[in-house]
C-alpha cells in the first residue's frame, strides 16, 4: 500500500457559476482515484489580482493523496479541462482554477511545478482559507496570520461567503 501524502490545493473561479464550479470541483476531486479530500475551507470571494474580470470565488482543500505531485498537478489539469478551463493568457478570467500550494516537505522549482507555490505567500485569497482550515502554519516566509495581515495591509479585499 502506497503512503498517503498530506497536500493543500488552491480553488479558484469567475466566469460563470464561480460558486457552483467550485463546489463541483470539490465534489471531483474527492472522488478522483488517489485522492481522499480532508478539509475544505469556506468560499470567499476578492476582485481579481493583476488582472481583469468579475471577482473571483476561492476555496482551500487539504487532501491525502497517493499519486506522486507531478501525478497529481496532471489530475488537477484535467479535472480544469473538464470543467472549460482556457488558457488565453497570463491571469486570464476562467472557469476555474486548480493549484497545488503545498505537498508534505516537497519542493519543486521546474518549468512544470513549482511548490510551494510561489506566490501563495502574497494572496490573501489564498492565506484566508487556507488558514481557516489549516491553522496558523508557518510558511517559508512566514506564519500565515502575518502574512495575511500584510496582504490585507497592502490593500486585498476578501469577503467570506
Amino acid at each position: 500500500m502506497t503512503k498517503a501524502s498530506k497536500a493543500y490545493i488552491a480553488l479558484g473561479a469567475n466566469l460563470n457559476s464561480p460558486a457552483s464550479t467550485l463546489e463541483s470541483a470539490l465534489e471531483t476531486i474527492s472522488q478522483s482515484k488517489g485522492i481522499e479530500l480532508v478539509k475544505r475551507s469556506s468560499l470567499y470571494r476578492s476582485p481579481p489580482l493583476d488582472a481583469d474580470g468579475p471577482d473571483y470565488i476561492n476555496a482551500v482543500a487539504e487532501i491525502k493523496t497517493t499519486l506522486t505531485p507531478l501525478e497529481l498537478l496532471h489530475q488537477l489539469q484535467a479535472i480544469e479541462n473538464a470543467f472549460g478551463r482556457e488558457r488565453l493568457y497570463r491571469n486570464s478570467p476562467r472557469t476555474l482554477d486548480l493549484d497545488v500550494l503545498l505537498y508534505e516537505n516537497f519542493n519543486s522549482d521546474s518549468a512544470e511545478l513549482t511548490v510551494p507555490h510561489p506566490r501563495m505567500h502574497l494572496r490573501s485569497f489564498v492565506l484566508m482559507p487556507l488558514m481557516e482550515i489549516a491553522g496558523d502554519m508557518s510558511l517559508q516566509q512566514g506564519y500565515l496570520s502575518k502574512l495575511l495581515e500584510e496582504a490585507l495591509a497592502s490593500g486585498q479585499i476578501i469577503h467570506a461567503l
